[in-house]
């Protein structure tokens, strides 16, 4: 059989060089944050907003399970507050899930409390407090005119073993406000310890973890100065 003529062969060679390099520039599959355990429940903030809009100008807290938990209709019955805590979450769920638990409502002020978790999940300090950078940047990028409250993360009895990772968590964000004008932050950390600079005994759940109406009623004191002007 006569050698295909040289056009063919260079055809064939252009073949071959166009699906080998559609191979090395074509991205790696990255999981869509649909893939998460997070699409169920951030999906029905979204859910909420379409049935009972929460308009502009009001307080969205945002974080871990100590903002889900957190009756704050009760707590602060005077300010239009909104929920979107969701249980277990680290800072980057937050970034990722932004388009669901922030950009939807438009605040004028972020109250932020997250960390725990990620410092539990093996990451460090450094990681922690940058992931944190990002979402403020991004909230600030996003909401120009809104502030952040970050509520330092807390000394919880279950996690002591932690506790030095979380000084240097709190630590960090703190240092950021020099950076952030637009960043506030409460230091319920401090307030959540008795004078043996030991966590106080009364204020979590038989957990050890999580907060009871106590541990509420400090961070009830402590968050409502950065509320500002009572909406109703």
């Amino acid at each position: 059989m006569p050698p295909p003529p040289p056009y063919k062969k260079l055809l064939q060679r252009c073949s071959i060089l166009f699906l080998t390099l559609a191979c090395l520039l074509t991205p790696p599959a990255v999981a869509s944050p649909s893939d998460s355990k997070w699409d169920k429940e951030t999906a029905a903030f979204v859910t909420r907003q379409t049935e009972a809009p929460f308009a502009p100008n009001g307080i969205v807290f945002v974080g871990s399970s100590s903002i889900r938990l957190w009756d704050l209709k009760t707590a602060f019955p005077h300010h239009r507050t909104l929920n979107c805590g969701f249980g277990g979450s680290q800072i980057r769920d937050s970034l990722d899930w932004f388009e669901r638990v922030l950009a939807p409502f438009d605040p004028r002020l972020v109250v932020f409390y997250a960390g725990g978790n990620d410092l539990n999940a093996g990451k460090s300090p450094e990681t922690v407090a940058n992931d944190a950078r990002e979402l403020f940047e991004r909230i600030h990028a996003t909401f120009p005119k809104a502030r952040i409250a970050f509520i330092s993360s807390a000394p919880n009895p279950k996690r002591w073993a932690q506790i030095e990772k979380v000084r240097a968590l709190n630590t960090a964000v703190q240092a950021m406000q020099a950076s952030m004008p637009f960043l506030d932050y409460v230091d319920a950390h401090s307030a959540m310890l008795g004078d043996d600079k030991e966590p106080l005994p009364d204020i979590y759940r038989e957990d050890r973890l999580h907060m009871n109406e106590k541990g509420y009623a400090i961070w009830n004191k402590l968050v409502l100065p950065f509320l500002g002007t009572p909406d109703r």
